[in-house]
C-alpha cells in the first residue's frame, strides 16, 4: 500500500469514526438528544411539515402532510403526556394523497401552556376547535381520531362542534366509567389509600417507573434498552409538574365522565377501536358507546393493550381506512337512490 493510499485509508476511517462516535456519545451521554433526532427523522421520512398557527395571544404547534381534497382531512389527537408524533407509527401506513393534521393538544410540545388555561376536557374541546378555525380545516366536515384522553376530548367536539365533523375514530378513549376497574384504577386507589397520590403511573421520573409505565400500557412487551429509558424519562421530566396538574384536572368530577355525558349527543359515524388487554382503560367502555350511538361500529383488537396506536400501527390504519371507505360508498349510495 502506498503513502497516497494509507493517507485517504486514514482521512476516510476519520470521516467514518466522527458520526460513529458522536452516535456513540449521543446515546450514552444524552440519549434524550438522540429521541429528538429520531423523531425529527421519522417525520422527514414520512413527509410530515411542523407548522404553527397562531390564534391571538396562543400558539398551536402540529405537523401535517397533504392537501384538503375530496376525501375528508383527518385530524389526529394524542391521549395525555404525548405529543404529535406518537401518530407517526400509523401516518407510516396511510396514503400520501391522504390530508392528515397532528396537533400538540393544550399544554404539550409546541403547543402554548398557561399556568391559567382550563385544562379540563371541555376547556381542550374549545381550544381544539379554536386550532380548527385558525387553520380552516371545518370548510369542509373532517374526520376526527382520538385516542385515551384525547379520544375523550374528540367525543366531546363531535358532540359540541357536531357541523365540523363527518365521521370520528374513538381509540380506547378515557371520560368513560366502567363496571370493572382496570389495573391503573386500582394502582390509583392504593395510592389514594396510602397517601401517594403525587407518584401517579402514568407520570415517570426514573427509568424503572418509565419500565413500569410501558408495561401498564402495553400488552405486547417491548424490549427498551436502559439508556432508552433514560433519554424517554429526560425528555418528559421537565413537563412532569404540568402533567401532574393536567391529570388532576382531566379525574377531577368535571372531566372524569366527559364523555359518557356527552356520548348520547354524537350523531357522526362513530368507530371505536379497543386493545381487548387495555389495563389503563377497560374495554368495557367500547360497549358503552356502542349502545349509546346510533352509528357505532365496534373493533375489539386481541394481545393489545391500551397504546393500540403503538401495538397495532398497521391494523389500526386499516380499520380507519376501511370505515373511511364505507362511508363514503354508503354517501355514494345515498346520492344514486
Amino acid at each position: 500500500m502506498d503513502l497516497d493510499m494509507l493517507n485517504m485509508f486514514v482521512i476516510a476511517s476519520g470521516t467514518l469514526a466522527i458520526p460513529i462516535l458522536a452516535f456513540v456519545a449521543s446515546f450514552l451521554l444524552w440519549p434524550s438528544a438522540l429521541i429528538r433526532i429520531y423523531y425529527w427523522y421519522w417525520r422527514r421520512a414520512l413527509g410530515m411539515q411542523v407548522r404553527y398557527a397562531n390564534c391571538d395571544d396562543y400558539q398551536f404547534c402540529y405537523s401535517y402532510r397533504g392537501r384538503p381534497g375530496y376525501r375528508p382531512s383527518i385530524l389526529m389527537l394524542h391521549g395525555f403526556s404525548a405529543h404529535k408524533d406518537m401518530w407517526l407509527s400509523i401516518v407510516k401506513f396511510l396514503p400520501k394523497n391522504l390530508h392528515l393534521v397532528c396537533v400538540d393538544m393544550p399544554g404539550h410540545e409546541g403547543t402554548t401552556r398557561l399556568d391559567l388555561d382550563d385544562y379540563s376536557i371541555s376547556g381542550q374541546a374549545k381550544r381544539i376547535h379554536q386550532f380548527v378555525e385558525c387553520i380552516k380545516l371545518n370548510r369542509k366536515p373532517f374526520h376526527l381520531v382520538g385516542t385515551s384522553m384525547g379520544g375523550n376530548v374528540a367525543g366531546v367536539y363531535a358532540a359540541q362542534y357536531p357541523e365540523d365533523i363527518c365521521s370520528l375514530t374513538l381509540i380506547c378513549p378515557a371520560g368513560l366509567p366502567s363496571t370493572t376497574d382496570s389495573k391503573f384504577i386500582k394502582q390509583l386507589r392504593e395510592l389514594q389509600e396510602s397517601r401517594h397520590i403525587d407518584r401517579i403511573p402514568l407520570i415517570p421520573s426514573t427509568p424503572e417507573e418509565m419500565a413500569d409505565m410501558l408495561k401498564l400500557c402495553s400488552y405486547v412487551r417491548f424490549k427498551v434498552p436502559q439508556q432508552i429509558l433514560q433519554g424517554l424519562v429526560d425528555v418528559r421530566i421537565p413537563h412532569n409538574e404540568f402533567y401532574r396538574k393536567l391529570f388532576l384536572e382531566i379525574v377531577d368530577e368535571k372531566s372524569r365522565h366527559s364523555l359518557h355525558e356527552n356520548m348520547s349527543k354524537i350523531k357522526a359515524p362513530t368507530q371505536v377501536i379497543w386493545g381487548k388487554q387495555d389495563q389503563v382503560l377497560d374495554v368495557s367502555g367500547a360497549s358503552a358507546l356502542a349502545s349509546a350511538i346510533p352509528d357505532c361500529h365496534v373493533y375489539i383488537l386481541e394481545n393489545c393493550g391500551h397504546s393500540v396506536v403503538v401495538e397495532r400501527p398497521r391494523k389500526t390504519a386499516n380499520l380507519i381506512l376501511e370505515f373511511l371507505a364505507l362511508l363514503h360508498s354508503i354517501d355514494n349510495n345515498k346520492k344514486q337512490a
